[in-house]
């Protein structure tokens, strides 16, 4: 043997030729072991590598081709391998020369890499729970090839599990009450394991258990296709309570290890990231609303209760003259009508005003414009301050929008229009709404401006801002409005311009998409 030929049969990395057919024609021991060929039937085995169409050309430096290729490779069933691979010409037999080496643990790594980096950018960018779960659940199922992935989380009551995120299986609108069938038959319930350790679970040769045992009847017809093998469940934590599970179904001939078991903790705290963050969102949303009907009641008493007094007092001085032998003259009579009338034209208008306010501004069937443009007449009629709304002739799309996210928008503006009617002592508001593009993102933009008296020094959290400048303005309406923009990424800047008066300033970025549509349930074990 020459030494060319000690150092191909020693080199660590495959060499092979192969034909025009891309089939191998000869192959060094470690190409034999990477492809999982026969030693004794190398000739005529197809190969991976595919060969080029292109005719070689008759200078093989020419011909060399640069740069790695990749390709997969599926020597059994749940081997699947990817070689890196380098193909030269050997002309003129019309044959090539493959040098390759395995990259399937690393391209592994780095594809786990970037479902743990697009789930975290998926909770971060605070969409939908839904939405976030159905995404990172597509994603585990693609990244480790998968035969089934599920996502489910625990109802406030603790008391049953929603299907929230699901890749490979069917679903089933009843597969709660077909997995509590299982267990009244007796099914031995991995995943509620899970769930109450607190702990992974690794269960092998987990379908053949399943499909054999009737107790799992209720739900063989969702969990024999796709095939699968090996299931895992790992409990979703948040701030050490479980929150949900998250279940993979892993396809015949995968088996599960440290590194499988490493990726899958790692997107099951992505999910209990989403899960905690969508929680904390709606507890905000319930402060919001207990806020609300706060200002609700002093509103009411403030202007309504007053004004309904006064009526009664009103009314009751008749009553009184009456009594006394004293009955009013026509025009004492005339008055108190009058009196009442005005008064009773006030509180009705005090009452449309709050029935406009609290109409959620996403849920009407106009949208957010005809809610904004209601609100902007009724207050203009109820308090006497001419209030105009000026809006954009771009189709800003805004009806396609997530209805929280407009919900928001519409109390933000409401509040700084009541603001404006009730601290500025202005005569003349305008509410303006557009969309604005930043290259290829859009915001929208929000502002109320009125003529009013501009800020004093309580008004502003710091004492001296310049007359043009942002103001920090405090108070609990402002706080509760800088919160709601916060939620999406926006802001809220109260400004006092130049030529006097107020704004205050709403910038939102807008989301691309939209929040998915809720899932019904699939099967687990």
């Amino acid at each position: 043997m020459t030494s060319a030929e000690q150092v191909v049969r020693q080199a660590p990395d495959g060499l092979a030729v192969i034909d025009g057919r891309a089939r191998f024609v000869d192959a060094n021991p470690a190409a034999v072991l990477l492809c999982g060929l026969d030693p004794d039937a190398v000739a005529g085995a197809p190969s991976p590598f595919p060969v080029p169409d292109d005719p070689l050309p008759d200078d093989p430096a020419t011909a060399a081709r640069s740069g790695e290729l990749t390709v997969a490779w599926e020597p059994g069933p749940g081997q699947r391998r990817e070689f890196a691979y380098v193909l030269a010409p050997m002309p003129p037999e019309r044959r090539w020369v493959v040098s390759f080496r395995d990259v399937t643990l690393s391209r592994l790594r780095e594809r786990r890499l970037t479902a743990i980096a697009k789930a975290a950018s998926s909770v971060a960018s605070k969409r939908s729970l839904v939405g976030t779960l159905e995404a990172l659940a597509q994603e585990v199922a693609r990244t480790d090839a998968l035969a089934g992935v599920q996502v489910l989380t625990v109802n406030s009551s603790g008391d049953r599990l929603h299907v929230m995120g699901a890749a490979g299986f069917g679903r089933a609108a009843d597969f709660f009450d077909r997995l509590m069938e299982c267990r009244a038959l007796g099914a031995e319930l991995k995943m509620l394991e899970a769930l109450e350790r607190r702990e992974p679970l690794v269960v092998p040769d987990r379908y053949e258990q399943t499909m054999q045992d009737p107790a799992w009847a209720p739900l063989h017809d969702l969990l024999r296709h796709p095939r699968w093998d090996w299931f895992v469940s790992v409990p979703l934590l948040a701030r050490g309570e479980p929150v949900g599970i998250l279940n993979a179904f892993y396809a015949p001939g995968q088996v599960v290890g440290t590194t499988e078991l490493e990726f899958l903790l790692a997107m099951a705290e992505q999910a209990a990231m989403a899960v905690d963050h969508a929680a904390q969102r709606q507890r905000e949303r319930d402060v919001a609303r207990r806020e609300e009907r706060q200002k609700l009641a002093r509103d009411l008493h403030d202007s309504v209760v007053q004004q309904v007094f006064s009526m009664m007092m009103q009314a009751r001085s008749l009553g009184v003259l009456v009594e006394r032998g004293l009955p009013p003259t026509p025009d004492e009579v005339a008055r108190v009508a009058d009196d009442l009338s005005s008064s009773a034209a006030a509180v009705l208008a005090d009452l449309r005003g709050m029935v406009v306010e609290l109409r959620p501004a996403a849920t009407t069937g106009d949208g957010l414009v005809s809610a904004l443009q209601s609100l902007v007449d009724t207050t203009s009629a109820r308090t006497g301050v001419a209030v105009s709304l000026e809006l954009d002739d771009r189709d800003d799309g805004l009806s396609a929008q997530d209805a929280d996210l407009l919900e928001d928008v519409y109390r933000i503006v409401a509040e700084a229009l009541h603001n404006g009617v009730k601290h500025a002592d202005a005569s003349t508001i305008l509410v303006r709404l557009a969309v604005v593009f930043h290259g290829r993102r859009r915001r929208l933009v929000a502002e109320v401006a009125d003529d009013g008296r501009g800020l004093t020094a309580g008004d502003a959290a710091t004492p001296a801002a310049t007359p043009a400048g942002d103001s920090a303005s405090s108070g609990f309406g402002m706080t509760v409005m800088r919160e709601r923009a916060a939620r999406w990424g926006g802001t809220v800047r109260v400004r006092q311009p130049a030529t006097g008066g107020t704004s205050v300033r709403l910038t939102l970025p807008l989301p691309a998409s939209l929040p998915a549509t809720p899932a019904a349930g699939t099967a687990a074990p």
